[in-house]
């Protein structure tokens, strides 16, 4: 059976050589194509790709930009953006372009290595098993910020409730734009309503 192979594409060389080694440390059996431009990626000449990892800040064409490319010449192989942009309206182009999932690059190395395999393993059955990473669920510490939210609170009352300081009630807020894909409070209270997360 071929080798499996993950084409990581950033046009940062370091942070491509530090991935690249995590990787093969945690997924033994994986070939890894680096490519520092979208141009370079299209030239990997290996049918064994089974996931795409794509920054969106590149050289050239964007990441974004380059989703229908990437897809064209690999339909059926998930891709998922890797990328120091994690503003809601990035997150939600790249959904809506079909990006499996989408990660940040301050995340943790186990959570970047945990969603690759569970891309790879989606891909791997056959079956569209990997929810894009924006519509996971929350963590009760976001579940109880969006409660507080809803009621119409500002960053400095989220605060105040949950005993946490501003700029962690900011970020906690920023994650669930994120989570929810939208540009401002008001359209995550209404995404969380018609997805019955609050009342």
């Amino acid at each position: 059976m071929n080798t499996p192979c993950a084409l990581l594409i950033d046009d940062h060389a370091m942070f491509r050589a530090g991935l690249r080694q995590v990787m093969k440390e945690a997924i033994a059996d994986l070939d890894i194509f680096e490519a520092g431009s979208l141009d370079e990626a299209l030239g990997c000449s290996s049918n064994n790709v089974a996931v795409v990892l794509l920054d969106n800040k590149l050289n050239g064409l964007s990441g974004i930009d380059g989703i229908a490319q990437i897809k064209r010449k690999w339909p059926l192989v998930p891709i998922l953006m890797l990328s120091s942009q994690f503003e809601p309206e990035i997150v939600r182009l790249a959904l809506a372009r079909g990006v499996a999932g989408f990660l940040s690059k301050a995340e943790s190395v186990e959570r970047i290595i945990e969603t690759l395999q569970q891309v790879i393993a989606g891909d791997a059955s056959g079956e569209a098993t990997v929810v894009p990473l924006a519509q996971k669920c929350l963590t009760p510490r976001q579940s109880a910020v969006l409660g507080l939210l809803h009621q119409g609170l500002s960053s400095k009352l989220i605060a105040r409730q949950l005993f946490i300081s501003e700029n962690t009630a900011r970020k906690h807020v920023q994650d669930i734009l994120a989570f929810f894909a939208v540009a401002s409070r008001a359209e995550a209270v209404f995404a969380a309503r018609n997805q019955g997360l609050v009342g």
